[in-house]
């Protein structure tokens, strides 16, 4: 992908009705994966680098739990009906997304992945678009958008898009087959050693193996 401009460089006027648009990360229980940078090309050709980047959203296994469960309450196997907002942050200056790309290490195979995730123009025209809804947040019918992008990255290579809101049901936009980086994790700066795979993840997969064709 040509990386031609930065985000320093956004003065364009933006298209969609709010001041940002957010981007997030999520895997499959257990799946633990590490991202290593996600770039965001807008409909400008505006390039925001590492627009997302580091851990993602993960059920299980669950933030300072030490130590393998005797019973494993997760399940990897396929995606959930409805996918939260992921870990991830606002895109800051961007106009909407075209193209992401997203580098990653998948730790339980250990793998690294890149994909490039192109958005198409009905995905954007649904994030421009607003929605009455019911927000039982607040109790009230409220206008809302979706404004936020979700992506799922499974073992195999798999990247899953999803467009939602704070109120408002995700939708399915995409299946991304990513490749193999064959650089290996960080750009094969680090000598082929991956970020460490948690002992609750690794005993689920000695145990039950990785379901692959789930996603």
């Amino acid at each position: 992908m040509l990386l031609v401009l930065s985000s320093g460089t956004a003065f364009s006027k933006q298209t969609m009705p709010y001041d940002a648009w957010r981007l997030g990360f999520f895997a499959p229980d257990y799946m633990e994966v590490w991202v290593e940078t996600a770039d965001v090309v807008d409909v400008n050709n505006l390039v925001f680098r590492r627009s997302g980047s580091g851990t993602v959203g993960l059920r299980y296994p669950r933030a300072f739990n030490n130590g393998v469960p005797q019973v494993f309450k997760g399940n990897p196997k396929g995606w959930p009906e409805r996918p939260g907002w992921g870990a991830g942050k606002y895109v800051r200056g961007s106009d909407l997304p075209k193209k992401i790309y997203v580098r990653w290490q998948s730790m339980v195979e250990p793998k690294t992945y890149e994909a490039y995730i192109e958005i198409p123009e009905s995905t954007r025209e649904m994030m421009r678009n607003s929605v009455e809804v019911f927000c039982r947040a607040d109790g009230k019918v409220i206008t809302d958008y979706r404004e936020a992008i979700v992506i799922g990255l499974a073992p195999g290579g798999i990247a899953k898009t999803w467009v939602t809101g704070p109120c408002l049901k995700p939708i399915e936009v995409s299946r991304t087959q990513a490749t193999v980086d064959p650089r290996g994790p960080y750009e094969g700066k680090s000598n082929g050693h991956y970020r460490p795979l948690t002992d609750i993840s690794k005993a689920y997969v000695e145990k039950f193996g990785i379901p692959y064709e789930s996603w």
